[in-house]
């Protein structure tokens, strides 16, 4: 059976607001450690965490961005846009680095989950046109994960 469909632009207009989340894998390694602290407080707060040569994690991040669906494409952003600034502001500096010691961010403050939700955000903020940023979530294991919603 054949059915014409017309697209009419007034049917998003109910759900005119929308949130669209890509994901993306990257590998890094890590470890914790603040300067300021004593060897002992980095032991104590921070664990086998803490060892210098570091360990590795396979990273799962997620971008949600929000914005109104275009009444002539259908879509709240360009999905390739998205893609090519995740890859060229997240992916391209962190995947398969030593974050301390290769990403400028970590150089000086400890690549918690945390600080790296941050991180991502400020290099993803002002980036995508027509859309919003929402959500930075970034898992470091299937079942810890941080969600950065900016400056509230």
């Amino acid at each position: 059976m054949y059915m014409e469909v017309r697209f009419d632009a007034n049917c998003v207009a109910p759900y005119r607001m929308l949130y669209l989340t890509r994901k993306a894998e990257f590998a890094a390694s890590h470890y914790y450690h603040n300067p300021d602290f004593t060897p002992e407080e980095n032991r104590r707060i921070f664990g086998k965490c803490n060892n210098p040569n570091g360990h590795g994690h396979n990273y799962m991040l997620e971008v949600t961005v929000k914005g109104e669906v275009d009444p002539r494409s259908g879509f709240v952003v360009d999905l390739k846009q998205l893609k090519e600034v995740m890859h060229r502001e997240v992916l391209d500096a962190m995947d398969h680095r030593f974050l301390n010691k290769e990403v400028p961010e970590f150089l000086h403050s400890v690549p918690t989950t945390e600080n790296i939700a941050i991180a991502i955000w400020q290099r993803l903020k002002g980036k995508l046109q027509n859309a919003q940023l929402h959500r930075v979530r970034v898992y470091e294991t299937p079942d810890l994960f941080v969600d950065f919603y900016g400056e509230e």
